[in-house]
């Protein structure tokens, strides 16, 4: 990964949780690292854990974010969500897996910025 890349990948986890928390999220941990990979953003509202996964484009000339997260993606964020949850004993929550996809302008302004619930 470039600079680029990484820091136009921290700037979308830093706005994501920006629009986490005006939501009225609580956000619980970020960049939880594990084995099958890392979940950006974990998050909780009316009794939900979020497993973020959060991507960023400077505009859709490589294809849309979102459609960066593909089967072999989602397996290693449900496995890092399972790891989570049994390392912090968390019971009686619901539990969620979720894709915020923002598309930056050249300024790197948002130009999108939308969230997809990714439940089976």
């Amino acid at each position: 990964m470039t600079f680029q890349t990484l820091h136009i990948g921290k700037k979308g986890e830093e706005l994501a949780t920006k629009h986490l928390l005006n939501y009225r999220y609580t956000v619980k941990d970020r960049n939880f690292r594990t084995r099958f990979g890392e979940i950006d953003v974990i998050a909780e509202k009316d009794n939900i854990i979020y497993f973020i996964e959060v991507k960023t484009r400077v505009g859709v000339s490589k294809g849309k974010p979102y459609e960066a997260v593909d089967r072999r993606k989602l397996q290693h964020l449900k496995n890092a969500s399972e790891l989570y949850v049994l390392k912090n004993k968390l019971k009686n929550y619901k539990l969620s897996l979720m894709v915020i996809s923002i598309i930056l302008k050249q300024d790197l302004t948002i130009e999108s910025l939308k969230s997809y619930s990714i439940d089976e």
